[in-house]
């Protein structure tokens, strides 16, 4: 049986300008003459002013651009784009009426050495810099595959060639870092590091599947019915990894037209391997910065594989409204709502702005697309800044077009992108020099992995909502290609007057890509095997690193104390216990002990065989206890989790195979307990 993939995912986006944008020669003057012309009151009667903005950006009325446009934005008509044009201008209307209190980022320029710096620093590697043996450096150099290896040394060559060339201090020698010498210099002697232990999947092995039944794959694509073409993804073998096995005589797609019908997106199918699927939350806070980490260098090593330069922007920090609603910082709005509401995820206001759509605007005709009063739009602002936290506005008052204006301007708003300054390049080259949409998917997920808690939690709760205004078309006319258009410019023209000419010509690319983001959501949201086998790597190395240190100093602290102690301690009696007795492992191989705090019956001797899973055990758990529990407790939806050993905490999938789970992790306790919402 398969499992439909329910729209979980949301991802908000709002997008910031390169220090130094491309300009396109001859077209930016005749554009903002145009643009600045078309408020003349003789312009207006003429034409439609989201019509004659499309016009201006059509092959009809402007020459080719001189950068290389995209597949997807060279096949599409103006007509086809009329939507994002008019929410173009909607925007900068919204914008010159009312005063501009948000800070715009200033970008730094910077030299190739500082930017290799910092990506070295980013995903973790600062040691590379600083040139001191840290442990968690060296333990996630010992993880990485052979194309992310590759990826790093680049980077590191880059950026010691460029500190000598400005004769700083002296730095590591790339042979020193990944063990290789001079007649063999390249990356290719960075071999994977088996692991057999510990149940990683490694490149080149048969993917251990289990049989088609149910809730074995999750289905992320089209609505049942419609002609669409299925291809199943792996998170077994690293994108990158499988990027270098395809024939080198292969060349991508380059004549592939950009389809905005439904019917062109593939259906993608994720099969649960023996350990089942894991969502970002199901991770904790600790192990998902080391998913970001080994993300990052997937990401770059990926592009590295298809020959694609992963940019990035560098933007100076700046400094937005410390309290308010829009305008404000996600980390500040949370910390704030999180004196009213401990745990909150996702700020208050737009919570609230989505749950008014949810109830009541679902159903409206044009939602999104047809905008509210831009009057009463600003008059609400003013209203809900004030009154918002007193619990004293009156949100019957709030016409369904005006709660999506808000929505989309607290999105505008944000002091900071939602998809960060650093790669909103990243979502654009993605679709510009990638064709095949599963490549695509593939750099997008690991983008998704990079996110911020703050932004990914928002933009989950965004792209939610989102696919509930699809899943009304019948009702409110609004397909996947509506709603991608008038969310587009929201997410990645960031304070739409300031938006420069590159990001006007990109406009069918941004389109696609929150068409991708809202159709294949789920996906996005499940952390791919083989980052969380590279964790689980990372945290071994760690501990056997910590082990031998600490072997070390207990020789050396037991040997001075011999040194300057009097007389020595009575020798342990033969036979006597290290430990106390109850810490003591009296446990048989391939069984386990499960504690269940909020059960009567709090823990279980459990043994394991190939076919048990996780909701196995919670199934016995729940009948052994079914009458002595709490009425609170057995309201709640219990999940098993796997704590320490290898990972911090990992709340499983009740479809995995625990003797599986067992064998790649020895020594993690196991614990029944409700799941992080």
């Amino acid at each position: 049986m398969t499992m439909e993939m329910k729209d979980s995912g949301s991802v908000v986006l709002t997008a910031y300008h390169p220090h130094s944008p491309a300009r396109i020669p001859g077209m930016e003057q005749s554009f903002m003459q145009d643009i600045h012309s078309s408020h003349s009151p003789g312009s207006r009667k003429s034409l439609p002013r989201c019509r004659r903005i499309n016009r201006m950006l059509s092959n009809e009325s402007a020459p080719p651009p001189a950068f290389s446009r995209s597949n997807s934005q060279a096949s599409m008509d103006s007509t086809s784009m009329e939507d994002f044009w008019c929410e173009v201008e909607s925007i900068k209307e919204s914008s010159e009426d009312g005063p501009e209190e948000a800070t715009l980022l200033e970008f730094k320029p910077a030299d190739e050495g500082e930017l290799e710096a910092e990506w070295l620093q980013d995903v973790g590697l600062s040691t590379l810099i600083s040139g001191a043996e840290e442990e968690d450096g060296q333990a996630l150099l010992s993880t990485l595959t052979r194309t992310q290896a590759a990826a790093v040394q680049k980077r590191y060559n880059t950026y010691t060639q460029t500190l000598r060339k400005k004769n700083k201090h002296t730095v590591r020698d790339v042979r020193d870092i990944f063990g290789t010498n001079d007649s063999s210099p390249t990356f290719e002697t960075v071999p994977v590091s088996p692991v057999p232990s510990n149940g990683i999947q490694l490149p080149g092995q048969k993917p251990i599947w289990k049989s088609v039944s149910s809730n074995s794959c999750l289905d992320c694509g089209l609505d049942k019915g419609s002609p669409s073409i299925t291809e199943e993804l792996s998170y077994e073998v690293s994108f990158s990894e499988s990027i270098t096995v395809l024939p080198k005589n292969q060349e991508w797609t380059k004549s592939q037209r950009f389809k905005k019908e439904d019917s062109a997106l593939p259906k993608f199918i994720v099969r649960k391997s023996r350990f089942g699927l894991t969502e970002i939350g199901d991770l904790s806070p600790e192990d998902m910065k080391k998913i970001r980490n080994f993300s990052l260098i997937e990401l770059t090593a990926f592009y590295d594989a298809l020959g694609v330069e992963l940019k990035r922007n560098r933007a100076e920090r700046v400094r937005g409204r410390e309290n308010g609603l829009f305008g404000v910082p996600l980390t500040v709005l949370l910390e704030n709502d999180q004196k009213k509401v401990p745990g909150i995820k996702v700020p208050l206001i737009f919570q609230k702005l989505l749950l008014k759509l949810e109830e009541t605007g679902l159903e409206t005709e044009g939602i999104l697309r047809v905008p509210g009063s831009a009057s009463r739009v600003k008059n609400l602002h003013q209203e809900l800044e004030a009154k918002f936290y007193e619990d004293t506005f009156d949100w019957d008052q709030v016409r369904n077009n005006d709660a999506a204006g808000l929505l989309k301007m607290f999105i505008r708003e944000l002091p900071s992108p939602l998809f960060t300054v650093e790669y909103l390049p990243a979502f654009i080259t993605l679709v510009e020099k990638i064709s095949k949409i599963k490549l695509q998917l593939q750099a997008l997920h690991l983008l998704i992995m990079l996110l911020p808690e703050a932004n990914r939690d928002t933009a989950k709760a965004f792209l939610q909502f989102l696919k509930k205004v699809v899943a009304n078309e019948g009702k409110n006319k609004m397909n996947l290609w509506n709603v991608s258009m008038i969310v587009a410019p929201n997410l990645f023209i960031y304070k739409g007057k300031r938006a420069n000419q590159q990001e006007m010509q990109a406009a069918a690319t941004t389109a696609h890509i929150v068409r991708l983001l809202i159709r294949y959501q789920d996906i996005l949201w499940t952390v791919p095997t083989f980052l969380i086998s590279q964790v689980r790597k990372m945290n071994e190395a760690a501990i056997n690193n910590s082990k031998r240190q600490l072997m070390f100093d207990k020789g050396v602290r037991k040997l001075l104390r011999r040194k300057t102690m009097e007389r020595e301690r009575p020798e342990r009696p033969e036979g006597a216990a290290t430990f106390p007795p109850y810490l003591q492992s009296d446990i048989p191989e391939g069984v386990i002990r499960v504690y269940a705090p909020l059960h009567s019956k709090v823990s279980m001797a459990i043994q394991l065989n190939s076919q048990t899973k996780a909701k196995d055990i919670l199934a016995r758990f729940h009948c052994e206890n079914s009458h002595g529990s709490s009425q609170n407790m057995r309201s709640q939806i219990q999940s098993l989790h796997e704590v320490g050993g290898n990972i911090g905490q990992h709340c499983l999938d009740p479809d995995a195979y625990m003797l599986d789970v067992y064998h790649a992790n020895p020594q993690a306790e196991w614990v029944i307990k409700p799941k992080a919402s």
